[in-house]
Formats: C-alpha cells, sequence, structure tokens
C-alpha cells in the first residue's frame, strides 16, 4: 500500500451515497398516534412498504430510530440484480425447483419495479442498465458456474456462460446476467419518501421502537417508543433489519450479522462497463457509479462476522492492494463498511413474523441482496396485507417447511454464538494496558471488564462492553471505531450509544473514568 493510500486511513468513514446527498429533518413522535400499518425502520424495505401501501389508501407511519436510509441502505453497493451469486443452482438443489423459480421472478420483477418508479416519477437517481458477472479464477468453480448459467437461464433469466469478461485478467469461467441494473439509492428513495409524505405516509425520525405490546387476535398492537409516546396499529412491519422483537420467533437463533468493506477509487483510465464479483472467497466486488469528482469504481468485499475480525483497518487495506493491482488506480476517495442479515439457507425471510401472528410482518435476511430483495418484500408485504396472499410467499416464508436443509447450519451458527459468549466471560483482563490515541482496548475496571478509548484530543472514555441484547461481550473495531458484539450484531459508538440494532439500550458508562486513567500508561 502506498504512501498516500496510508495517509488516507487517517480519515473517517464515509460512504459516498451519503456524502453526496442531503440529510433528512423529518419529526420526532412527540404525542400517541393510531394507524392502520405500523413499518419499524426507515430502511429501503421500510420506505418501499409505506409506498406500496399509500397507493393502496391504507394509513401507514415509519419509525426510524435514527434519521432514514442511513443504515444498512446508506451503506450498500446497490446493485439492483437478480444475480446473487450462485443462489439459484443452490435453491433448485437443495429446496426445490418451484422455489427457484419464485425467488428468479421476485428478483426480476424488482428490477423492472425500480426502473417504472423512477420513470414514473420522473427521479434522477444515476439508474443505468449494467450486466452482472460471476467470475472466477479457480478450476473447482468453473462446473458450478456452469451449472448457474444453466438454471439461471430455465428459470426466465437472461444468463450466458463465458471464458472472458472485460476486466483486465484471465479467468476460468463466469455467467453473466443481462437487463440488470445499477443505481444511487439515495437518490431515489429519498425521492420517494418525499412522494409518499404527501401521499399521507407520515416518517418519524430519531425515534427509537423499544417494545411491542400484543393486545392478542383482535385487539390492536402498541407500539413503546424511546420517547414516551406510543403507536397504536392494526398491523406492524418489522423492517428493522435484525429484528429487535425477541418473542416469538427466536430469530436471534435464525440469523447472523456479517460485515463487509467498501472502498472507491478513481482510476487513470475508463472503467470497462459491468457489475462484478467473486464465486470463491475472500470476496471481491466491483461496479463503477459516475460523481461529481468523475467516474468511481467501488471495490467491496472482505466479509467476517461483526465483531469478530481481526484488526478491522487491515480489511480496507486488503481491498486497496487488489485494486491497485488490478487498475491503474488515481485516488481513493471513499471507504466505508457494513453488515447484513444471513439466514440459515440463504433466503429471506419476508411474510408473517410467526405462523401464528397473522397481523405482524418482518423482512430481514437479505444475504448482501437488499436491493431487489427490498423491493420483492415490499410487494409480498402489501399483497399479504390488501389480499391476504402473495404469489411468491412459499420461498420467502420465515416459518417455510425447508429447515432440513438447515439443520447443519444452525447448530454451527448457534455453537458459534455459544463460543464467542462463554469466551467474552471467561477471557483474562489485563490489569493495566497502554492505549494510544484512537485506539481502543480492553480492560480490568472495578474488577469487571470494560471498553477503553482514546480519542484524538488524548479523553479517555469507558464503557461496560457486556451488550444490551443478550448479554455478549462486545470487541472492538478499529475500523468503524465502535464496540461490536460478536453474537447478534449490535454495534454501539464508543461512547455507549447504539448504533444498530438489535440492541436498543445504550451501554453503561464508567463514571470513575479518572480513577481508571492511572490503570492507563501515559505515554501516548
Amino acid at each position: 500500500m502506498s504512501e498516500r493510500t496510508k495517509e488516507y486511513f487517517t480519515k473517517p468513514p464515509q460512504p459516498y451515497w451519503m456524502a453526496s446527498t442531503a440529510n433528512t429533518d423529518y419529526s420526532t413522535l412527540d404525542k400517541d398516534m393510531k394507524v392502520d400499518v405500523a413499518i419499524v425502520g426507515g430502511g429501503i424495505t421500510g420506505i418501499l412498504c409505506a409506498y406500496w401501501l399509500s397507493k393502496e389508501g391504507v394509513k401507514t407511519v415509519v419509525l426510524e430510530a435514527d434519521h432514514i436510509l442511513q443504515g444498512t441502505t446508506g451503506h450498500t453497493t446497490a446493485k439492483i440484480t437478480s444475480q446473487h451469486e450462485l443462489i439459484y443452482q443452490k435453491v433448485q438443489k437443495q429446496i426445490s425447483e418451484e422455489f427457484a423459480r419464485q425467488y428468479a421472478d421476485a428478483n426480476q420483477t424488482a428490477i423492472k419495479m425500480y426502473q417504472s418508479i423512477a420513470k414514473e416519477y420522473n427521479i434522477e437517481c444515476d439508474l443505468v442498465p449494467q450486466s452482472a458477472y460471476v467470475y472466477t479464477l479457480e478450476d473447482k468453480y468453473s462446473e458450478d458456474i456452469v451449472n448457474e448459467a444453466n438454471v439461471a437461464s430455465s428459470l426466465g433469466i437472461k444468463a450466458t456462460y463465458l471464458d472472458k469478461i472485460p476486466l483486465p485478467f484471465d479467468i476460468k469461467a463466469a455467467v453473466r446476467f443481462d437487463d440488470q441494473a445499477q443505481f444511487h439509492p439515495r437518490k431515489f428513495l429519498l425521492a420517494l419518501a418525499d412522494k409518499i409524505t404527501h401521499n399521507g405516509v407520515q416518517i418519524v425520525e430519531q425515534t427509537r421502537v423499544v417494545d411491542i405490546e400484543d393486545n392478542g387476535d383482535h385487539g390492536d398492537y402498541v407500539l413503546m417508543t424511546d420517547r414516551g409516546t406510543k403507536v397504536t396499529a392494526q398491523r406492524v412491519i418489522i423492517a428493522s433489519h435484525y429484528p429487535f422483537y425477541n418473542k416469538h420467533g427466536m430469530y436471534f437463533t435464525r440469523l447472523y450479522t456479517d460485515r463487509a468493506y467498501a472502498v472507491a477509487i478513481k482510476m487513470k483510465e475508463n472503467y470497462p462497463g459491468g457489475m462484478y464479483i467473486t464465486a470463491e472467497e475472500p470476496g471481491r466486488s466491483l461496479r463503477s457509479q459516475t460523481s461529481d469528482q468523475g467516474e468511481l469504481v467501488f471495490v467491496t468485499g472482505e466479509h467476517h462476522k461483526t465483531g469478530q475480525g481481526e484488526d478491522t483497518i487491515k480489511h480496507y487495506e486488503a481491498l486497496v492492494d487488489f485494486a491497485e493491482q488490478t487498475f491503474p488506480v488515481e485516488d481513493i476517495l471513499y471507504r466505508w463498511s457494513t453488515q447484513d442479515c444471513m439466514t440459515l439457507d440463504g433466503l429471506p425471510y419476508v411474510g408473517h413474523f410467526t405462523s401464528n401472528t397473522p397481523r405482524l410482518y418482518i423482512a430481514t435476511g437479505y444475504g448482501k441482496w437488499g436491493m431487489t430483495n427490498s423491493m420483492a418484500s415490499s410487494m409480498i408485504l402489501r399483497d399479504l396485507i390488501v389480499h391476504g396472499e402473495s404469489p411468491w410467499q412459499d420461498v420467502y416464508n420465515p416459518s417455510r417447511g425447508t429447515i432440513g436443509a438447515s439443520v447443519k447450519n444452525f447448530v454451527v451458527e448457534n455453537f458459534n454464538v455459544a463460543d464467542k459468549l462463554i469466551e467474552g466471560k471467561l477471557s483474562p483482563l489485563p490489569e493495566s494496558v497502554d492505549i494510544q490515541l484512537n485506539e481502543g482496548k480492553i480492560i480490568k475496571a472495578d474488577g469487571q471488564r470494560a471498553g477503553a478509548y482514546r480519542d484524538g484530543q488524548g479523553t479517555l472514555h469507558v464503557v461496560n462492553t457486556t451488550c444490551t441484547h443478550m448479554g455478549c461481550e462486545l470487541n472492538w473495531n478499529s475500523a468503524e471505531t465502535s464496540w461490536d458484539c460478536p453474537c447478534h450484531g449490535s454495534r454501539f459508538t464508543y461512547e455507549g450509544d447504539v448504533i444498530e440494532g438489535p440492541a436498543h439500550k445504550p451501554l453503561d458508562r464508567h463514571n470513575e473514568v479518572n480513577t481508571i486513567e492511572k490503570l492507563v500508561k501515559e505515554d501516548y
């Protein structure tokens, strides 16, 4: 990595999508309200659900804990594609041909819906057609890619097998999906949010839903917020990425979170076009984006479970090394990371929260393919609410009867959670540590595990590192200066505030920082 690149990494991370759009300023919820449908979560799924329901005349509110479209939606790669690595052959083989067909139809339809909505409302969002490629540099994936091209074609997708692609290196095999697209997600969704508020939808920001009271089969739901206000709703959609609601469902046993990283580079020559992803690990994904600074190329990958990466800054460095080995890099303009909810069988959970909650719905587990899956999910939930059924409900059903194919993953993932829980509780704590500027470490404070971070001005910030969700011990994320949960993916600032759930309570802060300071060497 060049010295210029190393210098860039002294800047805090910022997604291009956030840097190139204005912040929102919707009101908070300062009084109780009653609606037909309450949507918890103001990301892409929440806004799209509100859009479709508003067209049906359903009185709807979107409740966002922070500001809308700043979470995973504001940190995506924004590929509008039905190409989700090598999923179709897997679904066809492990589950059924019908499920593979439903999934293909849902995601192909989603691409058309983005194009249709953007055209209908004249939304300028950098939406352009692109082909999407999966390629491999290893012989062992060649047969899988041939199979994926054949299965996808049989499902009505324009999929073609290739032995060459437009990138500047040789490959073993690739599959290309045509008639795909890419866009600027915040430009699209901010415009759509404005449209739906003029159509009766209320968007509420900086209002976190902390609990849901279920009043039985025929009663309304009551949503309690951190502001002391309540929302009464006939139906509720949980679109908060990782579900914060633990009653019923047991989603914390069926989901895990995975982080990935992105850098936006500027090249000395033109990008060849197309969206790309590798079949093998370590994953590498590429796409371009027009901007006021010229053409950008997003290089993404380097995934790991949340809270379980090593020195997370190394993931950014690996992406930059790949970029510099592949393209003539002129500059690095942005970097960011994100996390996605992953399901046991690789298919999202969208529909009734459980089979016994006919008026409570969920949409989660997009497995890093949230652009088309969020559109498909919003259409499924609209159909279930308005019509009682959806043509894609079976493949997305959170209670689908295909758990047999996922038993091994269920055991592995829950053993991993238990292992991290025990490891965090039993790991030895240092009596004293040396904490440099902009560095975070685990320390022993009053005989207990604590997290200490020294900011750029030398001030020490100390928090209790026990996650407020289910009690796992947090680990330090050096790339994002955050405390991350290795069990269920909650993340907190170095001051203890919730960045993303399922946790909704902040970490306790240590008041005796001056006393703790004596345990920390002051040679920075």
